[in-house]
């Protein structure tokens, strides 16, 4: 293993667009559409008697280029079946060069994160790929990933990111609801929060991005914002879309809204002023009514780092006081 937890590339992964390998029409299409993540899957939407010609399909596409400056992802099948390693060797061999990470599914301790990035090492090494390249994304989906989640969180410094799983997971609890992302009846709460939270923590605690999970319901746009705005609000950074109708939703509501964005940009050259010396060399000042600190500044990098990753641009500037 190579490189430090905290220390991989941050990508913008506000929607990520699963696609199902067995399909190169979606396949091809997805190079079209605005998702800052794909991911090529060859799990849970390939069926088992698909999986081999899935593969080659995700090669293909890999190869022939097109993505953009979009994160580029294939889901391999989880270790307690008979093709994760076939997965593995057959995308990383054929277009290694041209996937930025691969995403394991069903992640229940860290020894599974472990194996995935020892048998990558290995392919990168006989392939003379670049050791530590290709990232790790894992998902969550049971209740034994989740009470292992920081473990796992620390398993390899491959991994960018953690990944809820809601619909396994909700099976794995036994929920009482058969409507992914929605709040189960008779629960006057939100069933999902604890689960979400113990994931950022982690993912924050070791410096990764935090992903949720998708929202089936694919026409209720107003029901992926709800859903989606709940772990926005916690600090998620993006979550999965499964029709290209809601990239658009997902864009905006993981992205801060323009007003917020100017003022954390505001408040970083505020701060950055009034801490110089020409600016006084003061720890503490005025930002209009407004008192920042060192404390404010870190919340400004969150929301201005998040903006620019968005690709939003500033429509205000700093005046420094006469």
């Amino acid at each position: 293993m190579t490189g430090t937890p905290g220390t991989r590339p941050v990508r913008p992964r506000r929607s990520v667009l699963a696609v199902p390998g067995s399909n190169p029409r979606f396949l091809h299409k997805a190079r079209s559409l605005p998702a800052d993540e794909v991911f090529l899957d060859l799990e849970d939407a390939v069926a088992p008697l698909a999986k081999a010609e899935a593969r080659e399909n995700v090669v293909r596409s890999l190869n022939e280029g097109g993505w953009g400056g979009r994160t580029r992802v294939v889901r391999v099948n989880d270790w307690t079946t008979q093709w994760t390693y076939r997965d593995v060797v057959t995308v990383v061999e054929g277009a290694g060069q041209h996937v930025d990470c691969l995403l394991l599914p069903k992640v229940r301790d860290a020894g599974q994160v472990v194996a995935l990035d020892l048998l990558l090492s290995q392919i990168e090494r006989a392939m003379g790929f670049e050791v530590g390249r290709i990232g790790i994304e894992a998902q969550i989906e049971d209740a034994r990933g989740l009470v292992d989640v920081d473990a796992i969180a620390a398993a390899s410094p491959r991994l960018e990111t953690l990944v809820f799983g809601p619909a396994d997971f909700m099976a794995s609890i036994a929920m009482k609801t058969l409507v992914v992302g929605e709040q189960p009846p008779g629960y006057g709460a939100d069933a999902y929060h604890y689960i979400l939270m113990k994931i950022l923590m982690a993912a924050r605690a070791h410096g990764l991005q935090a992903i949720d999970g998708p929202y089936l319901q694919i026409h209720d746009e107003d029901g992926f914002r709800a859903v989606a705005g709940r772990s926005a609000a916690l600090g998620f950074d993006g979550k999965w879309v499964l029709h290209p109708a809601q990239i658009a939703a997902a864009n905006e509501v993981y992205a801060p809204a323009q007003a917020d964005y100017d003022h954390a940009e505001l408040i970083l050259d505020a701060y950055a002023h009034h801490t110089s010396a020409a600016g006084g060399a003061r720890g503490a000042a005025m930002l209009g009514t407004e008192m920042i600190d060192e404390a404010s500044r870190k919340m400004a990098l969150v929301v201005a780092g998040k903006g620019r990753a968005a690709g939003l641009s500033r429509t205000t500037s700093f005046v420094a006081p006469e």
